[in-house]
């Protein structure tokens, strides 16, 4: 496996709406895949779409640790027991649809935008469906921390990044001053 470089706000490929992928099967999928996992692992990132790895198609990884389910499920009040992990996903030619009005306001940070953070409004519920590398449908409904994962790497399918979902740039501050803001302020 190789640990790819990750694409910078401000590259044209992070503008781009991204490919279709003909086949998910494809071994040279797999490949970038893997290689999207290392390069999401060692720059400790919760997901990693193709076009932050300069590869404009429609893919995306994810996972959603069980703490983090859990702590998000609290600041939402949403009961825990409708918030668990998600183990390492694949989503190739992703769909999502969203599920209620309802919006929440929570911290995102973003691998290629190093160093920060800001508050983005994202749908609580949605419901998610693309390709496995096998080929093979998922689907899934999400609310909380897993949608706002799926919202933000599929944004990422679309040229979109979280700085312009944001509704107020100044809650746009340096992932180390996070501590000291609350998504409500």
């Amino acid at each position: 496996m190789t640990l790819l470089k990750i694409s910078k706000m401000g590259h044209p490929v992070l503008r781009q709406v991204a490919a279709l992928v003909p086949d998910p099967t494809m071994p040279e999928i797999r490949e970038l895949v893997e290689n999207m996992v290392e390069t999401m692992t060692e720059a400790g990132g919760t997901g990693v779409a193709a076009p932050q790895v300069f590869e404009s198609k429609r893919i995306f990884t994810f996972f959603v640790s069980e703490e983090r389910a859990k702590a998000e499920a609290e600041r939402l009040r949403i009961s825990p027991e409708d918030e668990s992990g998600v183990p390492l996903t694949v989503l190739v030619n992703p769909e999502i649809d969203f599920i209620g009005d309802q919006v929440d306001e929570g911290w995102e940070g973003c691998l290629s935008i190093p160093g920060l953070m800001g508050i983005v409004p994202r749908h609580r519920s949605i419901r998610y469906r693309g390709f496995g590398l096998d080929g093979k449908l998922i689907e899934r409904e999400a609310s909380g921390f897993h949608a706002r994962v799926v919202q933000h790497e599929y944004d990422h399918l679309d040229g979109v990044l979280y700085t312009e979902r944001m509704t107020d740039i100044k809650s746009l501050i340096f992932s180390s001053e996070v501590g000291y803001q609350k998504p409500d302020e």
